[in-house]
């Protein structure tokens, strides 16, 4: 049996909270026996590579790049794409859920790409919250304020 493909998204460039929100988020995949994707970079992506790494985890990341330089050395394998941003919709069709940490454009490309995809679980922890023109909030992402009912929803799919 395939084990469970869960995406971690959120900005290179990111606050010591979200840091530790993504890191605990890896652990979490990990210890459950999730492999985790991410884009591979800095910030959110590196400190979920780094969680999942230290329990035992396998990381995948799907890197904009030419080359596996400047990627996470956290990471079990990379997947060069050099497609740059366009290698959100690789990431986002890879994986049985997604999980946003935090918000950077990119990751909002992420979000919307999981939306429209129809069948992902979509959970933001401490990230974008999405409102329609007359305000009213968006449905779809599930909201979370801890990294373990982020995986929880997560795997629960």
């Amino acid at each position: 049996m395939a084990s469970v493909q869960i995406a971690v998204c959120g900005p290179a460039e990111c606050t010591m909270q979200e840091t530790g929100l993504a890191r605990r988020v890896g652990e979490l995949l990990a210890e459950a026996g999730a492999v985790v994707l991410c884009g591979g970079g800095a910030g959110v992506m590196a400190a979920v590579a780094a969680g999942a790494r230290s329990r035992g985890g396998l990381v995948v990341g799907v890197w904009s790049g030419d080359s596996p330089a400047g990627a996470s050395p956290d990471l079990s394998a990379t997947v060069v794409t050099g497609m740059g941003q366009a290698r959100n919709a690789i990431l986002v069709r890879s994986a049985d859920a997604l999980i946003s940490i935090g918000g950077s454009w990119g990751t909002l490309s992420e979000i919307a790409l999981g939306m429209r995809r129809g069948d992902l679980p979509v959970v933001s922890l401490g990230g974008w919250r999405i409102h329609a023109a007359d305000g009213a909030p968006v449905p779809g992402v599930h909201h979370v304020g801890t990294p373990e009912a982020a995986v929880e929803h997560a795997l629960r799919g």
